[in-house]
Parts: structure tokens; sequence; C-alpha cells
């Protein structure tokens, strides 16, 4: 794969919307409208980012330095996002960041992962061995969950 994958810092931010943007623009149509997924693209901005980069542990994908690929974020027992670049799609940049993920709560104890899945990456996320907690919320997310540790 060739990515490299560190902690965000606070310059990311910038970088971190725009792969998030992105994602949803480009990706989640025609699973979901263009304009659900304009308006669910809008509901971050870039304080809004600065202020996970301080709450959550976020962890990005980059190739020659530059965080281009994607990121994914956790708190505890949950996963709070998983976004890749839409020209890095389906090349396992997604996957390997999961993987990393739950590794790092694995190896805090974590027992299972708990998420909240858009519709566009339900089947995503079926297929990494998450199973579905409850019906889907009112804002379309779908609750999942994964056991790690027996």
């Amino acid at each position: 794969m060739g990515a490299a994958y560190r902690l965000a810092m606070r310059k990311d931010a910038g970088g971190l919307c725009d792969i998030r943007r992105r994602s949803i623009l480009e990706l989640a149509p025609p699973i979901m409208s263009v304009a659900e997924a304009q308006a669910w693209a809008s509901k971050l901005t870039l304080s809004g980012m600065e202020r996970k980069l301080r709450e959550l542990e976020i962890w990005v994908a980059e190739f020659d330095g530059r965080v281009v690929a994607g990121w994914g974020a956790i708190r505890g027992d949950s996963l709070e996002g998983l976004y890749t670049a839409p020209e890095y799609a389906g090349q396992g940049v997604g996957a390997a960041l999961l993987d990393r993920l739950e590794g790092l709560m694995r190896g805090r104890g974590v027992r299972a992962v708990h998420a909240e899945a858009s519709s566009n990456a339900k089947a995503f996320y079926l297929r990494r061995g998450y199973r579905p907690t409850g019906p889907q919320a009112p804002d379309g997310a779908w609750p999942i969950t994964k056991q790690l540790l027996a």
C-alpha cells in the first residue's frame, strides 16, 4: 500500500476536513441523495475539526509526508469517524486504518467497538465483522458493533 500512519496534528485540520467533505460528496451518492450528502458534508467546519483533534484520537494515512489518503478517529470504545479520500477508495486505505484503530482498542482491553455507520459505509463495516445493534436512527446512521475480545 505504501501509506504511513501517524497521529493527526492540529496543522492537519484543513486537510482532514477536505478529505471528509470530498469523501461524503463523491462516495455517498447514489446510496443517498446529493442533497443529503451536501447537508451531511456541511455539518463539520474547520473549527469543529480542530475541536475533534483536541477531543479524539485521530490517525491519518499519508503518502510522501502529506495527509491525502484518509483518517479515522476513536474515543474509548467508540469509532468516531473513518473517511477515505475518493481517489483512494477501494485501495485498502480505509480497511488498513480500521485495522489499526481496532488494534489500538484491542490492545487497551476494549472488548467491543461501537460505531454509527452511514448508509453508504454500512456494507464496508458488515464485511469486516460488524453487526447491526439497532434500527436506523432518524439522522440515517446505523448503530453497529464488533467484538474485539472474547
